[in-house]
C-alpha cells in the first residue's frame, strides 16, 4: 500500500506527466478533423517517412501476394491483379502506405514532399483502378481476402480522405467509395459469425483491426457499423480477465494481443468503466510510476522480414500504451508507468525506421506515422 507521503509524490509526478504527455487538441474523447503534429515530429522526419512510402507504393517487385488461382487466366502480374495497391511488397502494406501519404499531406500541406504525395495518390486512386480492385476482391475464392487487417487499413485510408478538407481529396473519396463499401459489406457479413476473437500478434488479430474499423465508422458516421462493432467488442472482449502479458512478445509479433485489446476496449467504454475493466484485465500495470515496466523488444536481424516485426511491435506498443493512458480517468495512478513504457518503446521503434532494409522499410514508416501523429487517440469515447 502507498502511504500518504508517497501518494503526494505520485500525484505530483502524475500532474507533471499529464502536462508532458498532453492529449492532442480536441481531447481524448473527441474526434477532431485536424490531425495532431507532435513537437518532436518535425518536417525533416515527416519527409523521411514520406519518402519511404513514395519509394514503394508503385514499386511492384519484390512482391508477396495471397492469390487464389482458379485457372491459368489468373496468372498475372500484381499491377494487373490489384491496379491501385500493388506496391510495397504486399497489398495491405500498399494500402497503409497510401494512408501514410494522405496523413502526411494533411499534416504538412506546405511541405516539399506533399506535391509528390498527392501525385502518387492521384495515380493510384482512380475510378478505373478501384474498379479493378473491386473486381479482384469479388473473384471466386477471395471471400476472406485481407480480412481483417488489410480491409481495416483500407477503411483507415477512407477515413483519412473523408476528413481531409481538400477538393482533390474529395475526388479520391468518391473514387475509393466502391471498394470502401465492399470492405464494409465483407466485414459486416463476417463479424456476426465470429465466435471467438483472434488473439495472435500478426495480421489476423482482431483487436487492432476492430479499432481501425470502429474509428472509421465514427468518422464516416456509419451508425450500423459502429453499433455492430460495439456489440462485438462487448461480446468478445469484456469478459476477459488476467491477460497473460508475461507471455508476450512472441518472436515475430508486430502487435501485442493484450495491449491491442485494452486499446480497443477503451474506445468502447466510458473512462470509469474502462478503468475498472482494465484493473481486472491487466492487473500488473504498476501504480508506483515504475519506469522499468515493459522494456522494448530487440531485433537481432533487421534483414529478416519476420524478426523485423519486433520493430513494429515497439511502435504499436507505444501508441497502444498512449491510447490506454488516454482512456483512463484523470489522476489514475497507472498513467505514469503507461506513459514511461510508451516513450521507451516509441524511442526504440522510431530509431529502427531507417529504410535501410526493405524488409522493414516497406511498412514501418506507416506505423511510425500512425504513432507520432496520434491517429488512434481521438474518437475513442462512446
Amino acid at each position: 500500500m502507498i502511504n500518504s507521503t508517497n501518494n503526494k509524490t505520485a500525484l505530483v509526478l502524475l500532474m507533471a506527466t499529464a502536462m508532458l504527455f498532453a492529449t492532442p487538441p480536441g481531447g481524448a474523447g473527441m474526434q477532431t478533423d485536424t490531425p495532431a503534429s507532435p513537437q518532436d515530429f518535425d518536417i525533416e522526419a515527416a519527409s523521411r517517412f514520406a519518402r519511404l512510402a513514395l519509394d514503394c507504393v508503385h514499386q511492384e517487385y519484390p512482391n508477396k501476394i495471397a492469390h487464389v488461382l482458379q485457372s491459368d487466366a489468373d496468372v498475372k502480374p500484381p499491377r494487373e491483379l490489384t491496379p491501385a495497391f500493388y506496391g510495397c511488397y504486399d497489398w495491405h502494406s500498399a494500402v497503409h502506405g497510401h494512408w501514410m501519404l494522405a496523413r502526411l499531406a494533411r499534416v504538412y500541406p506546405q511541405a516539399e514532399f506533399t506535391a509528390s504525395a498527392r501525385a502518387a495518390l492521384a495515380e493510384s486512386l482512380t475510378e478505373a483502378n478501384i474498379r479493378g480492385e473491386v473486381e479482384y476482391i469479388e473473384g471466386k475464392g477471395r471471400v476472406s481476402f485481407e480480412r481483417p487487417y488489410g480491409l481495416a487499413w483500407l477503411l483507415q485510408l477512407a477515413a483519412e480522405l473523408r476528413q481531409w478538407e481538400d477538393a482533390e481529396a474529395r475526388g479520391w473519396v468518391v473514387a475509393l467509395e466502391p471498394l470502401e463499401r465492399l470492405a464494409v459489406a465483407r466485414l459486416a457479413d463476417w463479424l456476426p459469425k465470429l465466435t471467438h476473437p483472434i488473439r495472435i500478434g500478426e495480421h489476423a488479430q482482431t483487436a487492432f483491426a476492430f479499432g481501425l474499423i470502429l474509428d472509421w465508422a465514427r468518422i464516416a458516421r456509419d451508425g450500423a457499423m459502429e453499433t455492430l462493432m460495439i456489440d462485438r467488442i462487448r461480446d468478445l472482449y469484456l469478459p476477459d480477465r488476467d491477460c497473460p502479458l508475461g507471455y508476450e512478445p512472441s518472436g515475430q509479433d508486430f502487435l501485442s494481443p493484450c495491449l491491442a485489446e485494452a486499446d480497443l476496449v477503451r474506445r468502447a467504454l466510458p473512462a470509469e468503466e474502462f478503468a475498472s475493466w482494465l484493473a481486472e484485465f491487466l492487473p500488473g500495470i504498476p501504480v508506483d510510476g515504475s519506469q522499468e515496466w515493459m522494456p522494448p523488444a530487440v531485433v537481432t536481424d533487421p534483414t529478416d522480414p519476420k524478426l523485423a516485426h519486433l520493430d513494429g511491435l515497439n511502435l504499436s506498443r507505444a501508441w497502444m500504451l498512449d491510447g490506454i493512458a488516454a482512456g483512463l480517468p484523470a489522476a489514475d495512478p497507472r498513467e505514469i508507468s503507461l506513459r514511461h513504457a510508451a516513450h521507451r518503446n516509441r524511442d526504440s521503434g522510431l530509431a529502427a525506421v531507417t529504410g535501410e532494409h526493405y524488409e522493414g522499410g516497406h511498412w514501418l514508416g506507416s506505423f511510425a506515422v500512425y504513432l507520432v501523429t496520434g491517429r488512434g487517440i481521438s474518437g475513442q469515447r462512446p
